[in-house]
């Protein structure tokens, strides 16, 4: 009845590879309301694995039929969490050495860089905005394509501008609440829905502009701009890390070395 106790090389191999993927998983969920569902299916999974080892065969049956189903009904549960945790491998992987110029060649178009002219416009518009304490998000993607958030909001096309920006984010207009993608000097859309992160140590002041900046720049290689509506403060955002900025020159700064590393 222990001979399923005798183990081997493979075995072993086997038995790191399934611990460090759980882990994996384990990191992606972490402080979400998916923790309990996927310690439940973990503790399901171990239940029938011992089940099946002492050869219960009706109950292991049944287990194994739920389990079966539970395939289809994880990625159901999960399909949130699956597209974040392949957004976040392929951006880990492809944003170093010789595999960052394959992401390039890869995407649809090259860097969307920003010229020094449309950098002013927008440092111009956050500091009238902060000045007002008028709420703003600005993602900028660099490599990646954020099709799937501007399909969100509403198209735009328009050449970036200060008055522009104030009049979309202004609080009594249409296209006020959401997020601005600009990329490659053209402010693409606006009202998009981003993501919103659970990351529990993002401090309690920040609110849904900084966790979905956060969001959205630790899924993609976007950068993200935040004004406060509340204090007036911008926050500058990249690999899902919040910059409180202290004047327009490190807002400049910030932009122009997030282009530089990206």
């Amino acid at each position: 009845m222990l001979d399923f106790i005798g183990v081997n090389v493979i075995d072993v191999i086997d038995i790191i590879v399934v611990a460090l993927l759980v882990f994996q998983i384990y990191r992606l969920i972490r402080g979400t309301q998916a923790m309990n569902i996927f310690v439940g299916i973990l503790i399901l999974y171990i239940v029938w694995f011992v089940v099946k080892a002492l050869n219960m065969r009706l109950l292991s049956t049944i287990l194994g039929q739920v389990l079966g189903v539970g395939v289809i009904a994880i990625i159901v549960l999960f399909q949130q969490e699956i597209r974040r945790g392949l957004m976040h491998i392929g951006k880990e992987y492809f944003s170093k050495g010789a595999t960052k110029h394959i992401a390039k060649w890869l995407s649809a178009s090259n860097e969307k860089s920003l010229s020094s002219d449309s950098i002013d416009e927008i440092i111009q518009a956050c500091q009238s905005m902060s000045e007002s304490r008028t709420g703003a998000l600005f993602v900028m993607p660099h490599t990646s394509s954020l099709d799937f958030v501007t399909r969100t909001g509403d198209t735009i096309d328009a050449i970036i501008s200060k008055r522009l920006i104030e009049n979309i984010f202004f609080k009594n207009t249409p296209l006020h609440d959401g997020a601005m993608i600009i990329a490659t000097n053209r402010i693409v859309a606006a009202r998009c829905t981003l993501p919103i992160t659970e990351n529990p140590d993002i401090p309690a002041r920040y609110g849904l502009r900084h966790r979905a900046a956060c969001a959205i720049t630790l899924d993609t290689d976007a950068t993200a701009i935040v004004v406060s509506e509340e204090t007036g403060g911008i926050s500058f955002v990249q690999d899902g890390k919040l910059k409180t900025i202290a004047s327009l020159t490190e807002l400049r700064l910030a932009i122009e070395k997030s282009y530089q590393s990206a």
